[in-house]
């Protein structure tokens, strides 16, 4: 850790509140991140969005556009922006499926793949400066944590209720 962020660390002690309940520490993390991620994008003009939509394209291939939102977890409309900014920037294509009409295909653009690269460089290099006070071991053991967290609380079922309640929580919040 730089002598910088050393300093930063040890004036700044987490609230009393996060003691008793450490997760509030990972909703206050999850906005760090969140910025952090957004920043990183940005120069390349996306948005995590964006890239967790283009991600479900690329590893699954052409999907039905209800497909998409229940991959995503987003609200239908936000799913139509995220694609409407997509197709304006040449990164996605929507067609009508010829055996259904009344669906839409969706898919990456050539161009999306060469775009992701550049993008999943940014959140590797963003991740990497989030977590550059642990060590190889402490981050290995944090993903267990997080993964063992994850399942006792439910999973992608419990996701799926939190994503009804706040149906974009990709956004950071306005202020």
């Amino acid at each position: 850790m730089s002598m910088a962020r050393t300093a930063i660390a040890t004036k700044t002690e987490p609230l009393s509140i996060t003691r008793k309940w450490p997760s509030l520490l990972l909703i206050k993390l999850g906005r760090i991140t969140l910025h952090r991620f957004t920043d990183a994008l940005a120069p390349l003009g996306l948005k995590p969005r964006h890239v967790a939509a283009l991600i479900e394209l690329r590893d699954s291939g052409p999907l039905t556009q209800q497909a998409l939102v229940e991959r995503l977890h987003l609200d239908p409309t936000n799913v139509v922006a995220v694609l409407n900014e997509l197709e304006r920037n040449g990164l996605a294509e929507r067609r009508r499926d010829p055996e259904d009409r009344r669906r839409h295909i969706v898919e990456a653009s050539p161009k999306a793949r060469a775009t992701l690269d550049k993008a999943e460089h940014a959140m590797d290099k963003a991740e990497a400066e989030l977590f550059d006070a642990l060590d190889d071991g402490e981050r290995v053991l944090l993903e267990e944590l997080l993964t063992t967290a994850w399942h006792g609380s439910g999973g992608i079922e419990a996701y799926h209720e939190a994503a009804a309640a706040d149906p974009d929580p990709t956004e950071l919040p306005k202020t």
